[in-house]
């Protein structure tokens, strides 16, 4: 374990001291899919006590630290590696949840670096098995047009994964493509010349209705949540991917995470309270808000530790990756430099 020397540094790999980040709540990551790729690294650098981390605004390196990290949110689209590890973190007295997106366009081709559709569903469900119900987000996103996918088929593929993954999450969080707002994402769907539409108003609204009609009439009564999306929906929460309230749920044992959140323990009449089980309850005395998120995210404060143009599932309509090349390439040199503190092999 990396030793602290100070309130703000740390001892590197290379004997060096630097100054450190230490957040209590990591989240891994926005920016590619660690639990998919990089969760052996991942583990070995919570073993080895931090990461390193390039600031993809201004290119300038910098240190996370994690003796005082006590809860992780993970994004993914294929947490199956992550599930070995969960042991460890429990050990650790790590508490998590995952973000896993369980989309199905495989007759599309959107999607060609993930696993077959029945083989996510089973790590769903395994994952659901050793972390509980509600530790296991299931999210639609993002919802996208193009000339071979509409409403009623994206309704359609939305039931058959839903009546599936019944009692095993609690949530769907889903939300609109905007491409026109993101140039990585125009630019990718346009050099593999895959015909796209942006979403209108009346669309959006029209869906929302329908998949709340399609949660009522199934009987899943799962909580649907938009993320990112500034339009009220009618049946429609407004989501927190950085879930406060979650992480009470589930972290609630950890002092230094509940006073991180400005949380503790109440009576149950308390305005708000968050239900941890039938007989306790906690309330949130703050605006864990991150204001450095989009106007229209509900987020918590978090340490995201990930790094774009570095995941290798290749989907069309990626964000994080400036091309399909450049994120194969960082990949290979995470395999040629797996124990690295960084993600993309020292670079």
């Amino acid at each position: 374990m990396t030793k602290k020397t100070g309130d703000r540094t740390i001892v590197t790999d290379s004997g060096e001291v630097v100054p450190a980040m230490f957040p209590v709540v990591v989240s891994a990551s926005r920016s590619t899919d660690i639990p998919a790729f990089y969760a052996d690294w991942f583990v070995g650098r919570l073993k080895k006590g931090y990461s390193a981390w390039t600031n993809p605004f201004n290119g300038k390196k910098s240190y996370v630290a994690y003796a005082d990290t006590r809860f992780v949110v993970f994004w993914s689209k294929n947490p199956k590696p992550l599930i070995e590890h969960i042991d460890y973190m429990k050990e650790r007295e790590i508490g998590c949840y995952v973000q896993f997106t369980l989309n199905d366009y495989a007759d599309e081709r959107l999607e060609p670096g993930v696993p077959p559709l029945d083989e996510r569903i089973d790590t769903f469900r395994r994952l659901t098995d050793r972390l509980g119900t509600g530790a296991v987000v299931w999210r639609y996103d993002p919802l996208i047009l193009t000339d071979s996918i509409d409403a009623d088929r994206l309704l359609d593929k939305i039931g058959r994964i839903g009546d599936r993954l019944r009692g095993y999450t609690e949530k769907l969080v889903f939300s609109f493509a905007d491409i026109e707002s993101y140039r990585k994402v125009r630019a990718n769907l346009e050099r593999s010349r895959i015909r796209y539409a942006d979403w209108t108003t009346e669309q959006m609204t029209d869906f929302a209705r329908r998949l709340v009609e399609l949660n009522k009439s199934k009987g899943w009564n799962y909580e649907l949540a938009t993320c990112g999306e500034a339009a009220d929906l009618d049946g429609v929460a407004h989501n927190r991917c950085i879930d406060d309230r979650l992480m009470v749920r589930l972290g609630h044992k950890s002092q230094k995470l509940m006073e991180f959140l400005g949380a503790e323990i109440c009576l149950p009449m308390f305005d708000g309270a968050v239900r941890i089980d039938e007989n306790l309850y906690a309330a949130i005395g703050r605006n864990n808000r991150d204001k450095g998120q989009r106007a229209a995210c509900g987020c918590a404060k978090s340490k995201d530790i990930g790094q774009y143009d570095t995941c290798p599932h290749l989907c069309e309509y990626c964000y994080a990756n400036s091309s399909k090349q450049l994120a194969v390439a960082n990949w290979r040199r995470h395999l040629a430099a797996p124990d690295c503190d960084t993600i993309t092999g020292g670079r």
